[in-house]
C-alpha cells in the first residue's frame, strides 16, 4: 500500500469519530534537516499524547521539520503523521504558537511517540481559530529521520501560516537592498 493511501486510511479512521469540515495533508522530509534537542514525555499514558516533561537525553541532535498553520474554527483537531519507512521512528510535538529550536520547551503543548505503530505519531488538541500552531515532526533518536506524510483534520479549514523570514534572511535582504542602492548611486555618478 502506498504511503499516501495508508496515511489517508489511518487519518480517516482516527478522524471519523465526528463530522469534520476540513482536512489538510502535507509531506516532508527530516533527512539532512536542522537539528535540536527534542522534548520528551513521561510515557505514563503511552501511547496517548502527553504534555512534554523535559528534554530528551537520547535525542539531543535530532533532525526535524516544522510546519506552522492556523485553523478557521475553534474546536478539536487531530493530527497524524506516518513515516514512509518502518526504519523512521517518528516523534511529534505540537506547539501552541511559535517554535524556537533553541528553546524547545517554550510553547510545547503536547507530544506523541508511536500513536498506531512506531512509524506513526499523532496528537489531538483543542485549537482556537486564528491562532498559529507549529507541528514539529522529528525522530525518536538522533539517527531517526526520513520522509513522512501528515494529515490534519478538524471542524474548520486548515491553512499553512505565512512564513516569517528569520533574522539572517532579513539581514541578507538588507545587504541586497544596500548593494542595489550603492550600485544605482555609482551609476548616477558615472553618468553625471
Amino acid at each position: 500500500m502506498k504511503l499516501s493511501t495508508l496515511s489517508s486510511a489511518i487519518a480517516a479512521l482516527l478522524l471519523a469519530s465526528s463530522a469534520h469540515a476540513g482536512f489538510y495533508t502535507y509531506v516532508g522530509d527530516t533527512t539532512g534537516g536542522p537539528t535540536f534537542n527534542r522534548p520528551d514525555i513521561d510515557y505514563l499514558d503511552y501511547p496517548f499524547p502527553e504534555v512534554p516533561s523535559g528534554l530528551s537525553a537520547d535525542a539531543d541532535a535530532v533532525a526535524y521539520h516544522a510546519f506552522s498553520f492556523t485553523v478557521s474554527v475553534t474546536g478539536t483537531y487531530t493530527i497524524l503523521t506516518l513515516s514512509s519507512s518502518v526504519d523512521f521512528d517518528t516523534f511529534v510535538i505540537l506547539y501552541d504558537g511559535a517554535f524556537n529550536p533553541a528553546s524547545p520547551m517554550t510553547h510545547a503543548a503536547v507530544a506523541n511517540d508511536d500513536a498506531v505503530y512506531y512509524n506513526t505519531s499523532g496528537v489531538t488538541f483543542d485549537m482556537v481559530a486564528g491562532n498559529t500552531y507549529t507541528y514539529v515532526v522529528t525522530g525518536y533518536d538522533n539517527d531517526q529521520f526520513g520522509a513522512f506524510s501528515t494529515t490534519i483534520g478538524g471542524p474548520g479549514s486548515i491553512a499553512a501560516a505565512a512564513a516569517v523570514p528569520e533574522p539572517a534572511t532579513w539581514g541578507l535582504m538588507g545587504l541586497g537592498v544596500a548593494g542595489l542602492a550603492a550600485f544605482a548611486r555609482r551609476r548616477r555618478e558615472q553618468q553625471a
